[in-house]
């Protein structure tokens, strides 16, 4: 397996094809691939955090979508905090369905920072669309300033 730059929106391509549960992803600011064979076998894409995190030094991880080749979800989460840390960034964050069990975080040096509360994503003063799922979500974690 190899790692590979990628379009954003060519990763979110792949994620609208291969995501288990969330297959739209607004933007992002940089992305990478995973391949195997010549082929791409999984995706990363780090965006902006919400806009009460801007600015922060704060990166999110907003979607991992892989076909399922072992360890291929913890090297792009790697991949990410290792290009984001290279522009500087102190933190990368990402979120997980909470009965997801994050083993591909913990590899990836990820701490588990507690569940969010469960709430749509429209506010009086800007209206979105439905959330796909208004579930918690579990908050991990990772440093990026060792």
């Amino acid at each position: 397996m190899n790692l590979h730059p990628i379009t954003v929106k060519a990763a979110a391509a792949y994620v609208a094809e291969h995501h288990r549960h969330l297959p739209r992803v607004q933007g992002g600011l940089f992305a990478v691939s995973a391949q195997a064979d010549g082929a791409t076998i999984g995706v990363a894409i780090a965006g902006n955090p919400a806009r009460v995190w801007q600015g922060t030094g704060r990166v999110v991880i907003s979607r991992v979508a892989t076909q399922g080749a072992e360890n291929a979800c913890s090297i792009l989460y790697g991949a990410i905090c290792r290009a984001a840390k290279a522009l500087g960034y102190r933190e990368a964050w990402t979120y997980t369905l909470a009965e997801e069990p994050g083993t591909s975080l913990r590899a990836a040096g990820f701490q588990d920072m507690g569940l969010t509360r469960a709430e749509e994503w429209t506010r009086p003063s800007r209206s979105r669309l439905p959330a796909a799922r208004a579930d918690a979500k579990r908050r991990w974690m990772r440093s990026l300033s060792a």
